[in-house]
């Protein structure tokens, strides 16, 4: 089974009723539904989709709603596009009619940029793909002199090299678009461009206000981010290594230490973390990705990443199926090796939380004992959340009657959701129907070992206190110590 999960984004590519189904017959887990594009109706209507056909196929879909942030973009050439040639000057005007670029200037919808700039700044349009250097700032013009030239589109994006661009997080066009993914229950929110913990915290507390319990994403893609990036993670539940703008404010010979490290921080701090941007790029037009792709695809996983996710390749690509299809055939393959399964992960840490003790000591114990398969009796999933940071290829089934928290361990590495209701305080009763839904999936079979975990009190989220080690069908026995596999 694949432990790291595979996030698509829904697009025009995936809205024909019959790719819907095959990209969910390919092994999607998660869905993102970008707020960069679309309408509010359009993003209601594909959550609806996906979720109807996921349980037409027996399966949990997460829902992942992707703000668009500040657009930090250039306006729009009378003629559609210009050539810009190495040594031409060009100007970045904030006041320009917005449909009147030449050229020798453009307007830019983000008014800022004046305030952000100085001379000998490196701004970045395009991804990079243009370079100009800031020659000077007069009112609302920015002087630049061209370093790196080519054809320049309408609409195209900013950076700062470096980073310092001002642009709140959160605009009032993502105020907006919570309410809409808080009236569609999205599991996830992801917030872009945060530059502080406080962007995290403040899209909290308006989600909160939506009535919605969806988990944040920081969507690291600022320079400036990694200055505060221990309190950003700390405040979020999910980090995403956004490696677009990231890597051209950081410059791309920065990127992979600074993906790797980022992996690191956040399973060392408990959070969920999934890699981005290119990573089957090719796939738009290809049957199968490059030999560089399945390269970074493996090396994110076996660096520990949970999830890793396709953009255009999905939501606007020719084979939006056969992208999920080789992802997943990279990851089962990555995850063979050693380094996927085995752990020392938080070995000389001390707990302060008797759940995230329990999760711990069960990791250890299952991979050290043999053991099967792991049922985790969970209200919120935070228990399966912190088995899935130690490395493991034993799968962790979360058991739960809450479909929101079977919704958002869908992008837990090695973690599936089951849908099961506990009938009954008996103890040997809920450990026989925990087991009996194992053999049911053909995850174990008889004289399988396996652990159980659960709390004294049921129903009450965060009271995951004991692990039980049993033996599929020997259960009203206790395990023979003599037994037990050396």
């Amino acid at each position: 089974m694949r432990r790291t999960k595979i996030i698509a984004t829904l697009g025009p590519a995936t809205d024909d009723p019959k790719m819907m189904d095959r990209i969910i017959e390919a092994g999607v887990d998660v869905v993102r539904i970008n707020f960069s594009h679309g309408t509010a109706e359009e993003h209601v209507e594909r959550a609806e989709k996906v979720r109807n056909r996921a349980r037409a196929h027996g399966r949990q879909v997460g829902v992942l709603c992707d703000l668009q942030g500040p657009k930090i973009r250039i306006e729009k050439f009378k003629n559609g596009k210009i050539i810009l040639n190495e040594g031409d000057t060009f100007i970045l005007d904030t006041a320009m009619d917005p449909t009147a670029g030449t050229e020798e200037r453009v307007g830019m919808a983000y008014k800022s940029l004046p305030d952000d700039v100085k001379r000998g700044d490196s701004l970045l349009l395009d991804d990079g793909r243009i370079v100009l250097w800031v020659d000077s700032v007069k009112g609302t013009e920015v002087h630049c002199r061209v370093v790196i030239g080519g054809e320049l589109s309408d609409r195209k994006g900013l950076n700062k090299q470096g980073g310092g661009l001002s642009a709140p997080a959160l605009t009032d066009k993502d105020r907006e678009d919570i309410k809409t993914a808080a009236g569609m229950q999205a599991d996830y929110i992801a917030v872009s461009f945060p530059r502080t913990a406080q962007d995290i915290i403040d899209a909290r507390e308006l989600v909160r206000e939506a009535g919605c319990s969806a988990h944040i994403i920081a969507k690291i893609e600022r320079a400036d981010a990694m200055e505060n990036i221990e309190e950003i993670i700390e405040a979020s539940d999910v980090i995403m290594i956004a490696r677009g703008d990231l890597g051209v404010e950081l410059g791309d010979a920065a990127l992979p230490p600074v993906q790797k490290n980022l992996i690191r921080m956040g399973r060392t701090m408990n959070r969920v973390v999934i890699t981005a941007t290119q990573m089957m790029e090719s796939m738009i037009y290809s049957q199968i990705p490059t030999r560089a792709e399945v390269f970074d695809v493996a090396n994110a996983v076996l660096d520990g990443t949970d999830a890793i996710m396709l953009s255009a390749e999905t939501a606007t690509g020719h084979y939006p199926d056969k992208a999920i299809e080789a992802m997943d055939r990279v990851c089962i393959e990555a995850e063979k090796q050693r380094s996927a399964t085995h752990s020392d992960h938080r070995i000389n840490t001390r707990f302060h939380r008797v759940d995230e003790a329990i999760a711990m000591a069960t990791m250890y114990t299952a991979n050290h004992l043999g053991v099967k398969a792991i049922a985790a009796l969970t209200e919120s999933g935070d228990t399966t959340r912190w088995m899935s940071r130690i490395s493991s290829g034993i799968p962790i089934y979360a058991l739960t009657s809450y479909v929101e928290t079977r919704r958002k361990v869908t992008l837990y590495r090695g973690v599936y959701p089951v849908s099961f209701e506990v009938t009954d305080e008996d103890r040997g009763k809920i450990f026989s129907e925990a087991v009996d839904e194992l053999l049911r999936r053909g995850a174990v079979r008889d004289g399988d070992l396996i652990i159980l975990t659960r709390g004294a009190m049921m129903g009450v989220k965060g009271g995951t206190n004991s692990m039980t080690i049993l033996r599929v069908g020997d259960l009203d026995s206790p395990v023979n110590p003599e037994d037990l596999p050396i």
